[in-house]
């Protein structure tokens, strides 16, 4: 009898299985590569919603609980995952500037906007108005993360890679089986997949894809994050990830025309020198209505749990949300209402 089951091991389950190895307890991971959003992710963390210089929900405390979380992880596994890295935001207009002053008076936000204005000294960026800095900022690289978290598990012998199937999975007042497998709980972390599952598929998570382009750009030479209508992240070797799109009707992993020729078109409004595309990647962010994440148990099935809908922001997210769920099971402290899926148990029994 396993303490747990894991279904999925993006940013979602790798947090949780974290849990699960530091308290000692026993888990089995079901996964497959049907999402692809956490592989596919731009990876950074930025406390500051830059479209309105707002803070991101609970970001202060996201980022206090994230940054040891990716640094114990870095030893742990070996890699380097955390990059620091300046995000700089260009301004269109006086106007703008203005405003990134006045957002300083927001509540929180003191901590993490620059009060200085920088020059553009950079010959290949369209930027005379200059940049506002986020601080507190940097990037995960989620595709290693999750390569060799993977890895990790498959040597502990923790892992079976094909896709979850229902048919083979009954659930007991005590215990849940799968295959050959018992397990006191599950907690499925399957990304936008969670529309599909039969137990927790009332949930209204959306699914917003987004698609990124890789660029070389050899006389770009930007060494921080530009945040304009699309962002660019230096990834080394005067190779630039290019994003993002948010689509609500395209449901698929297929990266498109129509998103490359957009991506393109907002790149060139800033960007001044020569760039080839060497790469153009898609995937589906599990989003949802009211923009929090969906964390708890199932309504009629108390062995059920669920950790997903981080939307964009997971790097920052999954760390804190992973904690909130083990200590709400194994300790039973209550879940912040925010993210507690309880919010949404009238829709439940309503279907």
């Amino acid at each position: 009898m396993l303490d747990y089951l894991i279904v999925g091991l993006g940013l979602a389950g790798v947090s949780f299985c974290e849990q699960l190895e530091k308290t000692g307890k026993t888990y089995h991971v079901i996964t497959d590569d049907s999402q692809q959003s956490s592989l596919v992710a731009g990876g950074l963390y930025n406390p500051v919603i830059l479209k309105r210089f707002t803070l991101a929900w609970n970001a202060s405390g996201q980022l206090k609980q994230a940054i040891p979380f990716y640094s114990a992880l870095e030893e742990k596994l070996g890699v380097q995952l955390d990059y620091k890295i300046r995000v700089l935001r260009k301004f269109a207009s006086i106007e703008e500037q203005n405003l990134w002053f006045e957002a300083m008076d927001k509540p929180g936000l003191d901590e993490f906007l620059s009060t200085d204005i920088l020059e553009n000294n950079n010959p290949a960026l369209n930027a005379q108005f200059g940049f506002g800095e986020v601080k507190h900022t940097g990037r995960i690289d989620t595709a290693k993360l999750i390569a060799s978290y993977r890895q990790h598990v498959q040597e502990k012998g923790n892992l079976s890679f094909h896709p979850f199937n229902f048919s083979h999975f009954k659930v007991f007042p005590d215990h849940v089986s799968y295959e050959m497998m018992k397990a006191k709980q599950i907690v499925f972390c399957e990304g936008y997949g969670l529309k599909t599952n039969p137990f927790f598929g009332y949930l209204p998570l959306n699914g917003t894809k987004g698609e990124l382009l890789t660029i070389k750009a050899k006389d770009y030479r930007e060494e921080n994050v530009i945040k304009s209508s699309v962002f660019t992240i230096p990834l080394g070797e005067a190779v630039y990830r290019v994003g993002a799109t948010y689509k609500w009707q395209d449901k698929t992993n297929a990266p498109t025309d129509a998103a490359k020729k957009e991506l393109i078109e907002k790149l060139e409004t800033f960007l001044k020198c020569p760039y080839e595309v060497v790469g153009h990647v898609a995937g589906i962010r599990p989003t949802v209505v009211d923009r929090r994440p969906l964390v708890g148990a199932h309504p009629a099935h108390g062995n059920l749990y669920v950790l997903n809908g981080f939307g964009s922001r997971g790097v920052m997210i999954a760390p804190y949300a992973a904690a909130q769920l083990f200590n709400f099971i194994e300790m039973g402290t209550p879940l912040e209402t925010e993210l507690d899926i309880s919010r949404f148990t009238k829709k439940y029994y309503s279907n």
